[in-house]
């Protein structure tokens, strides 16, 4: 079995900016908005997991090989979100969403949005 931290993303518990997916963060204010921040990755097929990937459709079940592509993609975008957010002098992120699309038929682009943000402690 997988380590979960191979497919698996977000932060841990001693991150410089906060980012949420939710409008308001609970016991926090938000003091200045600063607008919307984006990280964004492209990221080719590797012709080996494209033949394991097309050999594994055949038969059925989890694409490993390109689950983990997306994940350190998704991880990478977000990154850059996060650098992006604290060059901007945010120290934290809402409403953050990922974008998945094709790029032009040779890899896939992340992206990874919201809106930038200064909070600080309610009391």
């Amino acid at each position: 079995m997988a380590d979960i931290n191979e497919y698996g993303g977000g932060q841990g518990p001693n991150a410089d900016v906060l980012v949420v997916t939710t409008n308001d963060i609970p016991g926090f204010r938000v003091d200045h908005m600063i607008g919307e921040v984006f990280g964004l990755t492209v990221r080719s097929r590797h012709i080996g997991s494209q033949i394991g990937a097309g050999l594994k459709s055949l038969i059925g079940g989890e694409l490993r090989g390109l689950t983990k592509t997306l994940v350190e993609s998704r991880n990478e975008a977000m990154q850059r979100l996060i650098e992006q957010t604290k060059a901007r002098g945010g120290n934290a992120v809402l409403m953050m969403r990922f974008d998945v699309t094709e790029a032009a038929d040779v890899g896939t682009e992340v992206c990874a949005y919201g809106t930038a943000a200064v909070i600080s402690p309610i009391g």
